[in-house]
């Protein structure tokens, strides 16, 4: 017997958290995102701690950038707290979302690993704070605590394979099926389970940023989501997106 589609309960307010300027990383977000961090998970606090004497801690506000791409790559970057935006200049000329960070996700290149220039631009969604290390800085790492090659290397890896799955599902996989891998992935790097107001995912995420991330256009895009709003599977806001029915975002995802 067939069941009718969920109806979506009434819209529900959910406040983006903003950092307040002037905004300091103290000692404890600075160690709790450096233990996050992919190169330096699992070493002791006393490791980690002398890690954190190295790098360089800088405030960022709200649409400003970080680098761009084609600028000289020198410094490995780590997020502490907010939202970092990567994006990248289509053949066009559009400017296209590549991936969203938050907390203890490491971005940017340098010359150390083979990357001499920043091929994206890295730019702050919201008031963040940002943990920065040199080359030579990081080689005195390498040199130092060995396991943390070992990890640079399984995340050379790692993405590697992601970028292959990625261009895969790109030219396999419906609209739908990329928008809901995009959602999904966001919801576990980024998500605040909120109870019955679903996983709330604190990005302002426009329909252009969304359709970079499923590598879509933003009309495909819009369609998608409105049907997922008209159907109860998400809720969103100006600033903020809630998955509220997240097996369907994962049936979706699966096709």
């Amino acid at each position: 017997m067939a069941t009718s589609a969920p109806q979506p309960g009434p819209r529900r307010r959910i406040p983006l958290r903003e950092l307040p300027l002037p905004h300091v990383c103290p000692r404890p977000v600075r160690l709790w995102a450096l233990q996050r961090a992919p190169y330096f998970a699992g070493l002791p606090l006393d490791d980690l701690e002398r890690i954190d004497g190295r790098m360089q801690v800088t405030r960022y506000r709200e649409g400003e950038s970080i680098y761009r791409a084609g600028d000289a790559a020198e410094h490995l970057y780590i997020v502490a707290e907010g939202r970092i935006r990567l994006s990248q200049t289509t053949v066009a000329g559009t400017e296209s979302v590549a991936d969203i960070l938050g907390p203890g996700e490491l971005f940017g290149a340098m010359g150390t690993l083979g990357e001499p220039v920043h091929l994206q631009t890295a730019t702050a969604i919201v008031t963040s704070c940002v943990l920065s290390i040199g080359q030579q800085e990081f080689r005195t790492v390498l040199s130092t605590h060995p396991g943390v090659g070992l990890h640079v290397l399984d995340d050379v890896a790692a993405r590697l394979v992601r970028a292959h799955t990625d261009i895969s599902g790109q030219s396999t996989d419906t609209v739908a099926q990329r928008v809901a891998t995009a959602l999904l992935r966001l919801a576990d790097k980024l998500g605040e389970d909120r109870g019955d107001d679903g996983v709330l995912i604190e990005v302002p995420l426009s329909r252009a940023d969304l359709a970079g991330l499923a590598r879509s256009t933003p009309e495909s895009v819009s369609r998608v989501m409105s049907r997922w709003h008209r159907e109860g599977v998400i809720v969103s806001g100006r600033r903020w997106t809630a998955i509220r029915d997240r097996a369907r975002l994962e049936a979706e995802a699966g096709g």
